[in-house]
């Protein structure tokens, strides 16, 4: 009888595969936003090079980040209520209310008095949002479109141009810079990150992704799907809040147009969408929607230097907008395909039996 070796090597572990969740994939669409934002800053770069300008120096990468900040950071709170499958239209006029509250506050008080006041009115715009979605039961678009109309009325009434003074030490927060690095461009960064750790990392940014996907679901499930879309509605507004403070810090005043000229409401949501965030809800997130952001702010950049015609911009704007939209849809559109057909084989295979 052959004697059987103990001694004999054990074969070679094989290695470890990362889980698909952990492996970057250029069909996720966050990793798709940035690269067509590095895309399109190549491009840029070549074609206003052609047309004798320069659109790689400091100045203008400067200028870029800074344009960034105040879009960046109503986006960031529009992606929370997006994901939730809900939407804010009233984010325009309520940072034009911002900055008339934060300047005229610091005009007769202190600085912090003026923070604190353009965030407690953000978080009752918000919350007010959230009860008239969830308790009224009033579909988003038109609850948030009624709120816009009710603060351009009480703008329109009592405001018919700037209005109080933000002292110097707090408009080193717009111009301030570290390099050619706004200082702002840090608020965006740790709001971004705050929101961020809120949806991925925390309870309730479970259940915003649960609403978001099914609400009916979710809420069989256990999820408080009405005081999630309040929760998220209010963080929607004080992001809206800080971009407020921030624009004051840049005007120096209160603007009545500082949110509607801008049009951060509508720019707002299609930064969100460039960034794979799903407007159904239940898909995206912070990282996406700050690579729509940046996209945006360089395709404007490039604009501007060459002399774009407006129409001739928005056009271009909508286009790409809607190619990423249809672009992130096809995956999703085959795995529903697949769903459909699984479903009808099962249901043959159970009318056989």
């Amino acid at each position: 009888m052959t004697a059987v070796r103990t001694d004999a090597p054990a074969p070679a572990a094989r290695p470890r595969r990362l889980p698909a969740a952990g492996r970057l994939k250029l069909t996720d669409p966050v990793v798709g936003v940035w690269l067509a934002a590095a895309a399109v800053t190549l491009i840029g770069w070549i074609v206003v090079t052609i047309d004798g300008g320069q659109f790689m120096t400091q100045s203008n990468a400067t200028g870029i980040l800074q344009n960034s900040v105040a879009l960046g950071l109503v986006a960031v709170g529009q992606s929370a209520v997006i994901l939730t499958g809900s939407l804010d239209l009233s984010v325009a006029y309520l940072i034009s209310l911002g900055t008339l509250v934060a300047a005229e506050t610091m005009e007769g008080g202190s600085v912090i008095t003026a923070v604190l006041a353009v965030l407690a009115l953000s978080a009752a715009v918000g919350l007010a949002n959230g009860l008239i979605v969830t308790g009224l039961k009033v579909n988003a678009f038109i609850a948030t479109l009624g709120m816009a109309f009710i603060l351009r009325g009480y703008i329109e009434d009592n405001y018919t141009g700037p209005s109080g003074d933000v002292p110097a030490s707090f408009q080193r927060l717009g111009y301030d810079r570290i390099g050619f690095i706004p200082v702002s461009v840090f608020l965006l960064i740790a709001v971004a990150a705050v929101l961020w750790l809120v949806t991925k990392r925390t309870r309730l940014g479970h259940h915003m992704y649960a609403t978001g996907g099914d609400e009916h679901a979710a809420r069989l499930s256990g999820v408080r799907t009405k005081r999630t879309v309040i929760y998220a509605h209010v963080l929607c507004s004080l992001c809206v809040g800080a971009a407020a403070l921030f624009l004051a810090s840049r005007l120096g005043a209160g603007a009545p147009w500082a949110g509607t000229e801008a049009r951060y409401d509508l720019d707002s949501i299609a930064a969100v969408v460039l960034g794979g965030t799903a407007l159904a809800g239940g898909r995206g997130g912070v990282a996406g929607t700050l690579g729509g952001v940046l996209l945006l702010s360089v395709l404007d950049s490039i604009f501007n230097q060459l002399s774009v015609d407006p129409f001739f911009k928005n056009v271009v704007r909508g286009v790409v907008i809607i190619a990423a939209v249809a672009l992130y849809a096809r995956p999703f559109r085959r795995r529903a395909k697949e769903r459909d057909r699984a479903r009808k084989e099962q249901a043959q295979k159970g009318a056989l039996a």
